[in-house]
Protein backbone atom coordinates (compact mmCIF):
# COMPACT_ATOMS: atom_id res chain seq x y z
CA UNK A 1 0.00 0.00 0.00
CA UNK A 2 1.30 3.54 -0.65
CA UNK A 3 1.79 5.60 2.80
CA UNK A 4 0.14 8.21 2.54
CA UNK A 5 0.83 12.11 4.52
CA UNK A 6 -1.45 13.68 6.60
CA UNK A 7 -3.80 16.67 5.41
CA UNK A 8 -3.16 20.25 6.46
CA UNK A 9 -6.81 21.37 6.46
CA UNK A 10 -7.59 24.79 7.11
CA UNK A 11 -11.32 25.77 7.73
CA UNK A 12 -12.19 29.01 8.10
CA UNK A 13 -15.76 31.24 7.53
CA UNK A 14 -17.64 34.67 8.52
CA UNK A 15 -18.26 35.16 12.45
CA UNK A 16 -21.57 33.43 13.56
CA UNK A 17 -20.97 30.89 10.53
CA UNK A 18 -20.46 28.10 13.20
CA UNK A 19 -16.77 27.27 12.07
CA UNK A 20 -15.60 26.10 15.56
CA UNK A 21 -18.23 24.27 15.80
CA UNK A 22 -18.22 22.20 12.45
CA UNK A 23 -14.36 21.66 13.62
CA UNK A 24 -15.08 20.53 17.32
CA UNK A 25 -17.49 17.93 15.90
CA UNK A 26 -15.24 16.50 13.36
CA UNK A 27 -12.45 16.55 16.15
CA UNK A 28 -15.18 14.64 18.02
CA UNK A 29 -15.90 12.17 15.27
CA UNK A 30 -12.32 11.83 14.26
CA UNK A 31 -10.11 11.72 18.11
CA UNK A 32 -7.41 10.98 15.59
CA UNK A 33 -7.03 14.63 14.20
CA UNK A 34 -5.00 16.88 15.54
CA UNK A 35 -6.45 20.40 16.12
CA UNK A 36 -3.43 23.11 15.89
CA UNK A 37 -2.80 25.56 18.72
CA UNK A 38 -1.81 28.70 17.73
CA UNK A 39 0.95 31.09 19.54
CA UNK A 40 0.11 34.31 20.76
CA UNK A 41 2.24 37.21 23.04
CA UNK A 42 -1.12 38.28 25.03
CA UNK A 43 -0.78 36.75 28.93
CA UNK A 44 -2.90 33.60 29.40
CA UNK A 45 -6.51 34.36 30.76
CA UNK A 46 -7.83 32.30 33.86
CA UNK A 47 -8.08 28.56 33.06
CA UNK A 48 -5.66 28.71 29.80
CA UNK A 49 -3.05 26.31 29.91
CA UNK A 50 0.66 26.94 27.62
CA UNK A 51 0.81 24.65 25.46
CA UNK A 52 -2.93 23.62 24.87
CA UNK A 53 -5.15 26.64 24.58
CA UNK A 54 -2.19 28.57 23.24
CA UNK A 55 1.68 28.31 23.32
CA UNK A 56 2.29 32.10 24.97
CA UNK A 57 5.50 33.92 24.05
CA UNK A 58 7.21 36.83 24.34
CA UNK A 59 7.23 39.12 22.29
CA UNK A 60 10.75 38.71 21.28
CA UNK A 61 10.53 34.50 21.50
CA UNK A 62 7.57 35.27 18.73
CA UNK A 63 9.83 37.85 16.32
CA UNK A 64 12.53 35.20 16.65
CA UNK A 65 10.47 32.92 15.43
CA UNK A 66 9.16 35.16 12.23
CA UNK A 67 12.52 35.73 11.58
CA UNK A 68 13.37 31.75 11.39
CA UNK A 69 10.72 31.37 9.30
CA UNK A 70 8.73 28.90 11.98
CA UNK A 71 5.09 30.28 11.27
CA UNK A 72 2.81 29.17 8.93
CA UNK A 73 0.79 32.22 9.19
CA UNK A 74 0.78 35.16 11.61
CA UNK A 75 -0.60 38.68 12.62
CA UNK A 76 -0.54 41.23 14.44
CA UNK A 77 -3.83 42.11 16.18
CA UNK A 78 -3.89 45.11 18.24
CA UNK A 79 -1.18 44.93 20.31
CA UNK A 80 -0.73 41.48 20.30
CA UNK A 81 1.09 38.87 17.77
CA UNK A 82 -0.96 35.37 16.83
CA UNK A 83 0.55 32.75 14.67
CA UNK A 84 0.55 28.71 13.60
CA UNK A 85 3.79 27.51 14.42
CA UNK A 86 5.07 25.27 12.10
CA UNK A 87 7.27 22.51 13.66
CA UNK A 88 4.27 20.61 15.41
CA UNK A 89 2.05 20.92 11.98
CA UNK A 90 4.47 19.34 9.78
CA UNK A 91 5.63 16.91 12.83
CA UNK A 92 2.04 15.66 12.44
CA UNK A 93 1.64 15.61 8.60
CA UNK A 94 5.12 13.40 8.84
CA UNK A 95 3.58 11.20 11.14
CA UNK A 96 0.64 10.72 8.49
CA UNK A 97 -2.21 12.32 10.94
CA UNK A 98 -4.34 15.17 9.70
CA UNK A 99 -4.46 18.61 11.05
CA UNK A 100 -7.08 21.27 11.28
CA UNK A 101 -6.52 24.60 11.39
CA UNK A 102 -9.03 26.85 12.74
CA UNK A 103 -8.15 30.53 11.44
CA UNK A 104 -9.45 33.80 9.57
CA UNK A 105 -8.82 34.87 5.69
CA UNK A 106 -5.89 36.48 5.84
CA UNK A 107 -3.84 33.42 7.52
CA UNK A 108 -5.35 30.87 5.31
CA UNK A 109 -3.49 32.47 2.85
CA UNK A 110 -0.84 32.78 4.03
CA UNK A 111 -1.08 29.02 5.05
CA UNK A 112 -1.85 28.18 1.17
CA UNK A 113 1.89 30.25 -0.02
CA UNK A 114 3.66 28.35 2.66
CA UNK A 115 2.32 25.08 1.85
CA UNK A 116 0.24 24.73 -1.05
CA UNK A 117 -0.77 21.12 -0.24
CA UNK A 118 -3.07 22.54 2.39
CA UNK A 119 -7.06 22.35 1.75
CA UNK A 120 -9.01 25.08 2.39
CA UNK A 121 -11.82 24.96 2.94
CA UNK A 122 -14.85 28.15 3.35
CA UNK A 123 -17.66 27.33 6.04
CA UNK A 124 -21.23 29.41 5.36
CA UNK A 125 -24.31 30.33 7.07
CA UNK A 126 -27.42 29.13 5.33
CA UNK A 127 -28.34 32.83 5.28
CA UNK A 128 -27.30 35.95 5.84
CA UNK A 129 -30.88 36.16 7.44
CA UNK A 130 -29.99 32.89 9.77
CA UNK A 131 -26.44 34.58 10.05
CA UNK A 132 -28.17 37.76 11.68
CA UNK A 133 -30.35 35.71 13.83
CA UNK A 134 -26.99 34.32 15.44
CA UNK A 135 -25.27 37.40 16.12
CA UNK A 136 -28.73 39.10 17.33
CA UNK A 137 -28.93 36.09 19.97
CA UNK A 138 -25.48 36.12 21.79
CA UNK A 139 -26.87 40.09 22.97
CA UNK A 140 -23.83 41.46 23.42
CA UNK A 141 -23.70 43.50 20.07
CA UNK A 142 -26.24 47.21 19.57
CA UNK A 143 -28.42 46.28 16.19
CA UNK A 144 -25.76 48.36 14.35
CA UNK A 145 -22.81 46.46 15.55
CA UNK A 146 -24.96 43.44 14.02
CA UNK A 147 -25.96 45.04 10.73
CA UNK A 148 -21.94 46.08 10.54
CA UNK A 149 -21.13 42.84 11.22
CA UNK A 150 -22.95 41.29 8.60
CA UNK A 151 -21.75 43.85 5.98
CA UNK A 152 -18.05 42.69 6.94
CA UNK A 153 -19.08 38.99 6.33
CA UNK A 154 -20.49 39.62 2.93
CA UNK A 155 -17.05 40.87 2.46
CA UNK A 156 -15.38 38.28 3.66
CA UNK A 157 -17.97 35.64 1.67
CA UNK A 158 -16.40 37.45 -1.51
CA UNK A 159 -12.91 35.70 -0.61
CA UNK A 160 -14.18 32.38 -1.40
CA UNK A 161 -12.56 32.68 -4.56
CA UNK A 162 -9.10 31.83 -2.91
CA UNK A 163 -10.88 28.05 -1.29
CA UNK A 164 -11.18 25.03 -2.54
CA UNK A 165 -13.95 23.74 -1.23
CA UNK A 166 -17.30 25.27 0.67
CA UNK A 167 -19.84 23.60 3.26
CA UNK A 168 -22.75 25.06 4.43
CA UNK A 169 -23.48 24.64 8.45
CA UNK A 170 -27.32 24.42 8.72
CA UNK A 171 -29.07 24.92 11.87
CA UNK A 172 -28.97 21.57 13.62
CA UNK A 173 -27.13 19.68 11.07
CA UNK A 174 -23.40 20.27 12.31
CA UNK A 175 -23.21 16.84 12.52
CA UNK A 176 -23.84 16.84 8.03
CA UNK A 177 -21.31 20.12 7.55
CA UNK A 178 -18.31 17.82 9.72
CA UNK A 179 -19.48 14.61 7.62
CA UNK A 180 -19.26 16.94 4.26
CA UNK A 181 -15.16 17.48 5.29
CA UNK A 182 -14.78 14.15 5.89
CA UNK A 183 -15.86 13.25 2.11
CA UNK A 184 -13.52 16.18 1.12
CA UNK A 185 -10.69 14.53 2.81
CA UNK A 186 -11.29 11.12 1.65
CA UNK A 187 -11.42 12.77 -1.55
CA UNK A 188 -8.11 14.88 -1.21
CA UNK A 189 -6.10 11.82 -0.18
CA UNK A 190 -7.25 9.98 -3.43
CA UNK A 191 -6.30 12.67 -5.20
CA UNK A 192 -3.73 11.09 -8.07
CA UNK A 193 -1.50 13.96 -8.50
CA UNK A 194 -0.45 13.96 -5.01
CA UNK A 195 1.12 10.18 -5.27
CA UNK A 196 1.43 9.91 -8.49
CA UNK A 197 5.54 9.53 -8.41
CA UNK A 198 4.77 6.58 -5.35
CA UNK A 199 2.33 4.53 -7.30
CA UNK A 200 4.76 4.26 -10.56
CA UNK A 201 7.60 3.09 -8.09
CA UNK A 202 5.34 0.57 -6.23
CA UNK A 203 4.10 -0.96 -9.39
CA UNK A 204 7.56 -0.42 -11.25
CA UNK A 205 9.27 -2.45 -8.32
CA UNK A 206 6.65 -4.72 -8.90
CA UNK A 207 7.83 -5.87 -12.55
Amino acid sequence: MIKKKGLLLVVSGPSGAGKGTVCKELIKRNPDFKLSVSATTRAPREGEVDGESYFFLTREKFKEMIGQGGFLEYAQIYSNFYGTPKGPVMKYLEEGSDVILEIEMQGARQVKDMYPEAVLIFVLPPSLEELKKRLTSRGTETEEQVNERLSTSFEEIKQIKDYDYFVFNENNKTTEAAIAIENIIVAEKNKARRYENAIIKKFEEEL
